[in-house]
C-alpha cells in the first residue's frame, strides 16, 4: 500500500534534482556593464561580477563610499593597492572600488594597471573639483572669467556685424571697380549685377560659420570654469579637436592619392596635345582619304574623349573617398542612368559618326531629307540643323537621316551653287518638243539660273493620262532664302510662257473616249517655241 506514494515521491525528487543539475550546467547570462559617474564625471565602467556583486551593485556601493569620503572636511588621498591580479582603489583608508582583469577594455588599455591608474587619476580630479566647489574665492574667480568671456563673445559678434555692414556697403563699389578692369576689348568678362548676390550670400555663409564657432568656443570655455559642468566643457573642446584632427588627417592622407591623380591628368593632357598635332599632320591632303579638314575636328574630339576617359579610369582609385560606400553608390547610380539612356544616345552618336566620316552631308550644302528641304547649317554628333527658305530652322535627329533617302543638290554641281528642279504634267495632245522648249525658255528668263551647264528637260514618266516633264538646272547662290525666291520666280515664268503659247497646264484624267483622237499631227511637232533640227 505504500509502494505507490513512494514511487511518486522518488519521481518528484528526481525531477527536482535534474532541474538543479541543468541550472548549474546552463550558461549564465553576463550582467550588463555599469558606469561609475561621480560629480558628473565618469570614473570607469564595471563589466564583471566581483565577490558576488553585479556591476550595478558595485557602482552603487562605490558611489556611497566616495560620497561619504568627500563629505568629510579632510581631503582624502587616492591610492592603489594591488591584490593578486586586481587593483584596489583607496580613498583615504576606505576601499572605493576594485579594478579586476575583466573590467578593463583591451581597446583602451593594455594592462589592468593602466586601467586602474586612469580610474585613480579621474577620482583624484573629482576630489580636487569637490574642494574647488567649496571655495568661494575660486567660484567668484570662475564667475568673473565667465562674465569676461561673455563680454568678449558679444563684442566679437557686434564687431562682426559692423564689419559685415561695412563690407556690404562697399561691396558694389569694389566689385564695379574690379570688374571694369577685367575686360576683353570693351566687353567686361563679369557682370557686377550678377556677382553681387553671390558675394553677399558667401559673406552671409561665412558669417554664420564664424558665429557658430565663436558660440561653440564660448560655451566650452564657460562650462569648463565650474567644477560640475567642467566635464561637459572638456568634452566640447575635445570633440572640436577630434573633428579638426580628423579633417587634417583626411587632408594629409588624401595628398598622395591626389598627387598621383594629378600626375595622371597632366600626362593625359600632354598625350591629348600630342595626338592633336599628329592628327593635324595626318590630315594633310594625300595622306589619308578618311581624314581631311572636315573630319579632323570630330576625330580630335573623339581621340581626346577616349584619352580623358582612360585617364579618369586610371585615376579613379586614387581619388579621395573612392573606396567609400557613398562613392560606390554614386558610381552605381551614374552607371544605371547611363545604361538606361545609352541606347538612344549611342544610336544618335553612331549615326552622327556615320554622317561625318561618310561625308553624306556638309555644312552649306542644299539637301532634301524626307519631306524637309534646306541648307545644312550645322552637322553635330546627335542632330543636324538645316535652314529652309521660309525662315525655318529644322533640327533633325541623325538616326532619322541615316534611315531615310537624302537628296543632295549641291554635291555634283560645277563650282558654287546647287541643282534646282521642278515637275509639270501636260496632256498627250501637246507636242513634247513644244513643252521642252517652253520649259527651257522659262528657265532662260529666270535670273539666277546658270547658262552653263545649260538647263535640261527629262521625260521621267509616261503615265496613263499624261507624260511627266522634269526641268533640271543649276543656280547660284545656295542660300535657302534666295533659292525659295528663285524657285518661285521659275514657277511664275513657266506659267507666263505656257500662257503666251496657249498651252494649258493641266493633268487630264480618263472619263470617257473623246469624239476626236488625242494625238499630235506631224505638221505641229515643231510648234513654237520648239526648234526643228537642221538637216545635215
Amino acid at each position: 500500500m505504500w509502494s505507490r506514494p513512494l514511487a511518486v515521491l522518488f519521481a518528484v525528487f528526481g525531477m527536482f534534482w535534474s532541474v538543479q543539475l541543468w541550472a548549474e550546467d546552463a550558461p549564465k547570462t553576463p550582467d550588463a556593464p555599469a558606469e561609475l559617474k561621480v560629480a558628473n564625471r565618469s570614473i570607469m565602467v564595471f563589466r564583471a561580477t566581483l565577490l558576488g556583486e553585479a556591476p550595478a551593485v558595485r557602482v552603487k556601493r562605490a558611489k556611497a563610499v566616495i560620497t561619504e569620503a568627500l563629505d568629510e572636511d579632510d581631503v582624502p588621498n587616492v591610492s592603489l593597492d594591488p591584490i593578486m591580479k586586481s587593483y584596489m582603489v583607496l580613498l583615504g583608508s576606505r576601499r572605493a572600488f576594485i579594478v579586476s582583469p575583466d573590467d578593463f577594455d583591451p581597446t583602451e588599455f593594455d594592462t589592468v594597471q593602466q586601467a586602474a591608474d586612469a580610474a585613480a587619476e579621474k577620482l583624484r580630479q573629482v576630489v580636487g573639483e569637490t574642494q574647488e566647489a567649496r571655495s568661494l574665492q575660486l567660484i567668484l574667480r570662475s564667475i568673473a572669467a565667465a562674465v569676461l568671456a561673455t563680454g568678449i563673445y558679444l563684442g566679437l559678434l557686434l564687431g562682426m556685424s559692423y564689419l559685415r555692414r561695412r563690407l556690404l556697403k562697399k561691396l558694389p563699389e569694389l566689385m564695379h571697380k574690379h570688374t571694369q578692369a577685367l575686360k576683353v576689348g570693351r566687353i567686361p568678362l563679369i557682370d557686377a549685377s550678377f556677382l553681387y548676390p553671390l558675394a553677399s550670400r558667401v559673406l552671409e555663409f561665412v558669417r554664420w560659420v564664424v558665429v557658430l564657432l565663436l558660440t561653440y568656443e564660448w560655451l566650452g570655455f564657460v562650462l569648463s570654469r565650474f567644477p560640475y559642468t567642467r566635464p561637459w566643457g572638456e568634452s566640447l573642446n575635445s570633440y572640436l579637436l577630434e573633428v579638426g584632427e580628423y579633417l587634417l588627417q583626411g587632408i594629409i592622407g588624401a595628398i598622395p592619392g591626389l598627387g598621383v591623380a594629378l600626375a595622371i591628368f597632366f600626362i593625359a593632357r600632354g598625350v591629348v596635345a600630342f595626338s592633336q598635332r599628329m592628327l593635324r599632320r595626318m590630315a594633310t591632303p594625300g595622306t589619308f582619304n578618311w581624314l581631311n579638314h572636315e573630319t579632323l575636328r570630330p576625330t580630335q574630339r573623339l581621340t581626346s574623349l577616349a584619352i580623358w576617359l582612360f585617364a579618369l579610369a586610371m585615376a579613379y582609385p586614387y581619388l579621395p573617398g573612392a573606396g567609400t560606400d557613398a562613392f560606390k553608390g554614386l558610381s552605381v547610380l551614374v552607371g544605371l542612368m547611363i545604361s538606361l539612356g545609352a541606347s538612344s544616345v549611342v544610336g544618335q552618336a553612331a549615326a552622327g559618326l556615320i554622317l561625318t566620316y561618310t561625308r553624306t552631308l556638309r555644312p552649306g550644302e542644299f539637301v532634301r531629307i524626307g519631306d524637309h528641304e534646306g541648307t545644312v547649317t550645322e552637322l553635330g554628333m546627335f542632330t543636324t540643323s538645316i535652314r529652309t527658305g521660309l525662315g525655318e530652322v529644322l533640327t533633325l535627329p541623325n538616326s532619322m537621316i541615316t534611315g531615310t533617302v537624302t537628296k543632295n543638290y549641291s554635291r555634283v554641281v560645277q563650282g558654287p551653287g546647287y541643282v534646282v528642279d521642278t515637275v509639270v504634267t501636260i496632256g498627250y495632245d501637246t507636242p513634247w518638243r513644244q513643252v521642252e522648249g517652253m520649259l527651257l525658255e522659262a528657265a532662260k528668263r529666270t535670273q539666277g539660273i546658270l547658262e552653263s551647264p545649260p538647263p535640261q528637260v527629262f521625260q521621267t514618266a509616261l503615265s496613263d493620262f499624261y507624260p511627266e516633264y522634269r526641268l533640271v538646272a543649276q543656280a547660284i547662290p545656295s542660300q535657302p532664302r534666295p533659292r525659295a525666291v528663285l524657285l518661285s520666280m521659275l514657277h511664275a515664268n513657266i506659267q507666263d510662257v505656257f500662257n503666251e503659247y496657249g498651252v494649258q497646264i493641266m493633268s487630264p484624267h480618263y472619263l470617257g473616249d473623246p469624239q476626236q483622237e488625242k494625238w499630235v499631227p506631224r505638221d505641229k511637232w515643231y510648234t513654237a517655241p520648239a526648234q526643228e533640227p537642221k538637216e545635215s
